[in-house]
């Protein structure tokens, strides 16, 4: 009975880190229709952090005690991992395509690698190094070097920037997870994953609505049409798309499936969320990836998953007893193991 339970368990988890994968890797699908109708990528930003945050208000509340007992991480997030890596990704996704912008950004467990060996002057381990060597040559495949960066390099710079964002929000969990004590010099439970995202959402949006200033937007696109590979789709529909399925939906599903499997094993859906990105704006979109490009996003994946594994863990637990990836599953397993900047 309880072998049972437990494979009906697991199988349950994996179903939802499964959707929690297609949900974030279809962010991008829908919101470049919407750039390419007219609206500015902060702004589509900006709808979509606004829109999942009123949402999020009532967690904010049920959770309200974590803007006392962890502001640097809740700031982090909403800078990082919210504004910074969506407003990064949205740009370049204007410029480039879904899968490749989303394959730069998995070189950000390498660079998280990077910042323990030459800053923090920590050891690594060989695997750690060979996951570094594969990741960074994928991405050479993926970009096409030997055709002299057939990409346009500021959009594949936006794309590593939302990579650096990332790996910011990551080093500053890790900080936050080894300085987290009670008032009785003892470590205190990790905040609720759905706390953090919730007021992550809160301060990006805020952050946001200074850089984006949406009172200049042109709001009557939102009523309109946007083009989808031959196809008029509403606006409005993908907006939901973005909002409802692409963060809520996808956060939550993320969340509960880590609670149900593991870390490590929904870091391993996760980046199952690159491949349904290029798959739909494969068939979606009509961006068509080459051979190369698709055998180097598999080596791209292949590294970031041996350079995630084999990152050195901080000394706190994960969040909520083992609970979250934008893109990728965490490298550094601290606040939010297993999260993942929204994409």
């Amino acid at each position: 009975m309880h072998a049972s339970s437990g494979f009906q368990g697991r199988s349950a988890g994996l179903g939802l880190a499964l959707l929690s994968a297609f949900a974030f890797g279809g962010s991008g699908v829908a919101a470049k229709p919407l750039i390419e109708a007219g609206l500015d990528p902060l702004h589509v930003v900006w709808l979509r952090v606004a829109g999942a945050a009123v949402i999020m208000l009532p967690v904010a509340w049920r959770h309200r005690n974590l803007v006392t007992e962890r502001p640097a991480l809740l700031a982090g997030f909403g800078l990082f991992a919210v504004a910074g890596v969506q407003a990064f990704y949205f740009a370049s996704i204007s410029r480039i395509p879904v899968g490749v912008a989303l394959l730069v950004e998995y070189l950000a467990p390498a660079l998280v690698l990077g910042w323990v060996r030459f800053v923090q002057r920590r050891p690594v381990t060989r695997a750690a190094a060979v996951g570094v060597v594969l990741a960074v040559g994928g991405l050479a495949c993926v970009v096409e070097v030997w055709a002299g960066l057939s990409f346009d390099l500021l959009g594949l710079l936006l794309a590593l920037g939302a990579a650096c964002c990332q790996v910011g929000y990551f080093v500053l969990s890790d900080h936050g997870g080894q300085d987290a004590p009670d008032g009785e010099g003892r470590h205190a439970e990790p905040p609720h994953p759905f706390g953090v995202i919730a007021y992550g959402l809160i301060v990006g949006a805020a952050v946001l609505t200074v850089v984006a200033r949406p009172w200049g937007m042109d709001w009557a696109l939102l009523g309109g049409s946007a083009g989808m590979n031959g196809n008029e789709v509403p606006a409005w529909l993908l907006l939901g798309w973005i909002v409802l399925l692409a963060t809520v939906l996808a956060y939550v599903t993320g969340v509960v499936s880590v609670r149900m499997l593991s870390p490590q094993v929904a870091g391993v859906v996760a980046c199952l969320e690159a491949v349904i990105a290029t798959g739909l704006a494969w068939v979606l979109l009509g961006e068509h990836l080459s051979a190369p490009q698709l055998i180097g996003g598999f080596v791209v994946l292949t590294g970031a998953f041996i350079a995630q594994s084999a990152a050195p863990k901080p000394p706190s637990g994960p969040v909520a007893a083992g609970a979250g990836t934008g893109a990728v599953a965490g490298p550094v397993e601290g606040e939010l193991s297993g999260d993942r900047a929204p994409h």
